[in-house]
């Protein structure tokens, strides 16, 4: 046997297939896309007996293999490629117990590409809830498989799925149904020119538009021109394919599953009729989110502030314990600060992503879906916009990939261009230490006011990106149209693994993910903050002192001015002056320019930029807050971030595009250079007036 099986992980949305990938994987896992796409995969390891591991990839939800979107053309590509590295040993089909009749429609057409399929039945725990009891040796015998009955809630059955798993090849691979009784003539020609080949694994190269370059290309690269039915005739056959699977599962399940109706208990209809109300709906989910910042100011304020200190202290304990020197400066004045100004923030980003990923494992986001298509409709966008608007908030690269389920193209581009005005995960550090600075403590209606900012923060995003999506929809001339449809899952308890597992990796993937580019550019900032040209950086010293002979300075004082001369004539110094002309009628100094120069990287980087420069060169090891606390406006004196400024600058990056990472992803989606180019331009423009406005009505 051999020492890894590969393991396709296939089923409906809402079937609790991410449930059962964490429950084989646990963080064994890895996030990535599929080669040439931005459909995301997700890949774990399983450690079953004997010492043999199964490679787990989990596929994206697909209702059936007649693809209507690029994601579930990912699953036939797959399926249909035995070149490919991840080509199944076999191929684990999950169900839900309360939609097994609709979710065997997918099983059936995977057992017809002869792939050894094991069917699971998730949610078992549900079933004397529901009033269902199955025949599960009937199930098996009729279907022709083995079942693992399991309950990832109680963690019941995972032990017979991995012993399922490991003698796969026990399984039968004969069809469910017989194809050629659709239409005898048309499938026995089709069978007569390639009589070598899976009679099922032709009909869909013929009839599903994606990429079958490297599918057998020596014996059926020419299958896709055995259509010598129309389109129109083609789709006929499609739906009576359709109908005579459903025929099997209804004979199957007629004696296989029984359901009690009157034993059946759910409040489900009670609790939709709230929670999607006109009006209650929109209240309650208002409610939930200032519940959920006001929790993040609240808990996360702890952890931050001993952070925070704690590189504070390293910084000056590493000046204490390594020999003076250029080395042991980087370290402490350029990568400690900088590290320091992202990893601060991973308390609130985590508990952020708890609360995104509780309302989704409970059921209640397709409800904010539901609800908020009533409004995505007058702004010329689709039901299905809200998806990538609402995961925004999380990045918006995996957002804008979200978007390959729209079909109309419309539709999709207007989503794509507007979704990075979403208040995502980076730029949360930003407005973080800015609300810190200049929002008052205190409360309205117990709210407390930082929290409450917050709030009004994500809210002129999301108005910023409806009113674009609005304006576009009436400036450009597609015509498209499209329908919209949600499934809604049950209402359920979340998982605390699942939620563990996706709080563990997505912040893990933002930490490192940014990071890697604050590390970098620390060094780089350090170096240019710390060397210059001339006479006015190499003489600084010489050059202080005389200024200020007359003025009775402390050593401290002194050392300080030095500092600060330096580094205004160090190329960072050069560079940011160059640039302050234009970012000063928006209540900026140079430095805050550095920082939003390098934060076209990333927008979190900003706070690692100012991080490391207001590091350089002083001894004074105080946290990041501090630092910035303490910056002087150099043009009218007093604080440099006043209610004025940080407003301007709260405003600037809510509607600014800083994130090439997010430029690339737009360029891939849309195919073109053009778009993202639009969206840098606008987006800058309008974030540089929109703060110019507002610093100088306010200071």
């Amino acid at each position: 046997m051999s020492k890894q099986i590969n393991v396709a992980l296939i089923g409906n949305p809402n079937t609790g297939k991410t449930s059962v990938f964490n429950a084989l994987t646990g963080l064994n896992q890895k996030v990535g896309n599929y080669p040439g796409i931005t459909v995301e995969k997700k890949q774990g390891v399983c450690k079953l007996p004997r010492g043999v591991k199964a490679h787990i990839i989990d596929l994206p939800g697909t209702y059936s293999l007649n693809a209507s979107s690029l994601d579930e053309s990912v699953v036939i590509e797959l399926l249909l490629n035995k070149n490919d590295k991840d080509y199944p040993d076999v191929a684990v089909v999950v169900t839900d117990v309360e939609n097994l009749k609709r979710n065997l429609l997918l099983y059936t057409q995977i057992k017809d590409l002869k792939i050894p399929t094991i069917l699971v039945i998730n949610m078992s725990d549900r079933m004397s809830y529901k009033g269902i009891s199955l025949d599960i040796d009937y199930l098996e015998t009729q279907l022709d498989t083995k079942i693992a009955l399991i309950s990832t809630r109680k963690g019941k059955g995972i032990e017979d799925l991995k012993s399922l798993i490991i003698n796969y090849k026990t399984l039968s691979i004969e069809s469910c149904i017989d194809i050629r009784n659709i239409d005898t003539n048309y499938f026995e020609g089709l069978e007569h020119v390639f009589p070598n080949q899976s009679l099922y694994k032709l009909w869909l190269v013929i009839t599903q538009d994606v990429n079958f370059g490297k599918i057998d290309k020596n014996t059926i690269n020419d299958a896709t021109n055995f259509k010598t039915k129309s389109e129109s005739d083609l789709k006929r056959l499609q739906q009576k394919e359709t109908i005579k699977r459903y025929q099997f599962i209804n004979n199957v399940l007629k004696k296989g599953q029984t359901i009690d109706l009157k034993s059946a208990k759910d409040i489900r209809i009670q609790l939709d009729r709230i929670l999607t109300h006109k009006v209650w709906g929109y209240l309650i989910f208002l409610g939930i989110l200032l519940l959920i910042f006001q929790a993040i100011y609240s808990w996360a304020e702890t952890p931050m502030d001993f952070i925070d200190a704690s590189f504070a202290s390293l910084s000056e304990w590493l000046s204490t314990k390594l020999p003076d020197g250029v080395f042991t400066n980087l370290i402490t004045e350029g990568i400690i600060p900088g590290l320091g100004g992202i990893v601060i923030f991973i308390p609130q980003i985590a508990f952020l992503f708890l609360f995104i990923s509780i309302l989704e494992e409970s059921g209640y986001m397709s409800r904010v879906v539901f609800l908020m298509d009533k409004i995505m409709r007058r702004f010329g966008l689709s039901g299905k916009s809200v998806v990538p608007l609402i995961s925004g908030t999380a990045c918006a690269i995996p957002a804008i990939m979200a978007t390959r389920n729209i079909e109309s193209w419309k539709e999709r581009l207007i989503t794509i261009l507007v979704t990075p005005f979403t208040t995502c995960a980076a730029r949360l550090p930003v407005y973080l230490i800015i609300i810190a600075l200049i929002i008052p403590e205190g409360t309205l209606l117990g709210i407390g006011y930082k929290p409450l900012t917050l709030l009004i923060m994500y809210l002129i995003g999301f108005a910023a990106a409806v009113g674009s999506a609005y304006l576009l929809n009436k400036i450009m001339k597609i015509r498209s149209k499209s329908y919209f449809v949600v499934e809604m899952p049950t209402y359920k308890l979340p998982l605390f693994k699942n939620v563990f597992i996706t709080v563990v990796e997505k912040t893990k993937a933002f930490v490192f993910d940014a990071g890697k580019i604050i590390l970098a550019i620390s060094i780089v900032l350090w170096f240019l903050a710390s060397y210059g040209p001339g006479d006015d950086f190499n003489n600084a010293e010489a050059i202080v002192t005389e200024q200020y002979a007359s003025v009775n300075l402390t050593q401290d004082e002194l050392d300080e001015k030095i500092a600060s001369h330096k580094l205004e004539h160090s190329f960072i110094g050069i560079t940011g002056k160059a640039i302050e002309p234009i970012i000063q009628p928006l209540g900026y100094d140079w430095k805050i320019g550095i920082g939003i120069v390098s934060s076209f990287a990333a927008r979190e980087v900003f706070v690692g930029t100012l991080a490391t420069i207001y590091s350089v060169g002083t001894d004074d090891e105080d946290t990041i807050k501090n630092r910035m606390a303490k910056e002087t406006n150099p043009f009218i004196g007093g604080p440099l971030y006043n209610l004025a400024s940080g407003i301007s600058l709260l405003l600037f990056y809510a509607f600014a595009m800083q994130c090439m990472s997010t430029l690339a992803i737009v360029k891939r989606e849309t195919n073109s250079w053009k778009w993202p180019i639009l969206q840098l331009v606008t987006m800058s423009s309008i974030a540089y007036l929109i703060a110019l406005i507002a610093y100088q009505v306010l200071k």
